[in-house]
């Protein structure tokens, strides 16, 4: 197999998708990595942890022989046909570890013998982590920015999912960003939401010096915290408001809330799931008790339970109107119109989601930065 030579461009490795073997300890990875990088460890945490201890008190000699030692026999079988498996699968891909160095060099040389040359990056890990910081301040500073904004309900996510010029945080962020918006999947690190923004934006501003569309969001999207130069510039840039009736609100919460987030609950617990759905939307709906009041928290809830319920019984969501509606009404809308108020940005447009997508797409947000 020929390969490509060891490569430190990281801006065409993540331009073009390249797939990635991450060989660095499953620790490290779960810590932060890319989007295109599968992790397929040289050595197991605990292995990592005695070379470590090795390399301390007896030097780099004894922790690489140390290293051979543990990873040996079936256990390196094992890895490197895992490793060939995907040379096989991707081979325009190339490895990398913390950076670039020893790991990088005896996985490449085991699959050498293996007849196979595969490419490291240069400076490994956290090289590219180093690139995608610097690139993130670099495409906020460059980029021009358009906010997708409305009341909750409006679909501001279908609207940014119909775009072509639009990064879609909350799909990055793994949660919906509202107060319900958690997923039964954990959210990612916050160091893999920056990576993965970060490449986002590398990639359409590649593709073009158009305004980007964003969903109007907060500081934080669950537990992940927007990077503040991301956030300042977003607190000035020109909005979209999508407008929607208040029953085609309810439609699409139900939809989400309800139907989406039901389905999602029952792949992954099981029979387990509806309960456990229920049981997250009263708890959820518990967190926001002190701005709703005792009371009302606790009407909203009893109109919460009826409703899974009737649903349960005869598989009708209807019920859940009018807990969502009264919701909708009385605790979100005020909000928004208090955060619609701080705003600085100019409002360019307002229509309803058909509308906003019609006026981004004939140019409407590119005029607007002419």
């Amino acid at each position: 197999m020929t390969a490509c030579a060891d490569t430190d461009d990281y801006r065409a490795l993540f331009l073009s998708h390249t797939p990635l073997i991450d060989i660095r300890a499953p620790a490290e990875f779960a810590r932060g990595a890319f989007p295109m990088a599968m992790s397929m460890p040289l050595m197991t945490d605990d292995e990592r942890a005695q070379v470590g201890i090795c390399y301390k008190a007896y030097g780099q000699r004894s922790a690489i022989q140390l290293g051979h030692q543990l990873v040996s026999g079936d256990t390196k079988a094992r890895r490197l046909a895992r490793w060939l498996d995907f040379v096989r699968e991707h081979p325009g891909g190339y490895l990398y570890c913390w950076r670039g160095g020893l790991r990088s060099e005896i996985v490449q040389a085991w699959l050498r013998d293996a007849g196979v040359s595969y490419p490291r990056v240069v400076g490994g890990y956290k090289a590219m982590r180093r690139f995608l910081i610097d690139e993130l301040e670099r495409s906020v500073a460059d980029a021009s920015f358009v906010l997708v904004s409305g009341k909750t309900g409006t679909g501001k996510t279908r609207v940014i999912a119909r775009l072509a010029r639009a990064v879609d945080l909350e799909g990055l962020a793994n949660h919906r960003g509202s107060s319900f918006g958690q997923l039964p999947a954990p959210q990612p690190s916050q160091i893999d939401f920056e990576n993965a923004l970060s490449i986002a934006l590398l990639r359409q501003l590649a593709a073009g010096r158009q305004p980007i569309c964003l969903e109007d969001e907060g500081g934080l999207i669950g537990a992940l915290s927007l990077p503040d130069c991301l956030r300042k510039k977003m607190a000035v840039a020109p909005l979209l408001i999508v407008e929607q009736s208040l029953d085609e609100r309810v439609d699409v919460l139900i939809q989400d809330y309800v139907v989406d987030l039901g389905r999602r609950y029952t792949l992954r617990f099981g029979e387990e799931g509806p309960v456990r759905h229920c049981e997250k939307l009263q708890s959820d709906l518990a967190r926001i008790r002190k701005r709703l009041g005792p009371q009302r928290q606790q009407e909203i809830n009893d109109m919460m339970i009826a409703a899974f319920d009737a649903q349960w019984r005869v598989g009708d969501v209807s019920g859940h109107r009018t807990w969502i509606s009264r919701l909708l009404v009385e605790y979100y809308d005020p909000m928004y119109a208090y955060q619609l108020s701080r705003r600085q940005g100019v409002r360019c447009f307002t229509g309803d989601r058909q509308a906003v997508v019609t006026w981004v797409q004939e140019g409407g947000a590119g005029a607007e930065h002419g």
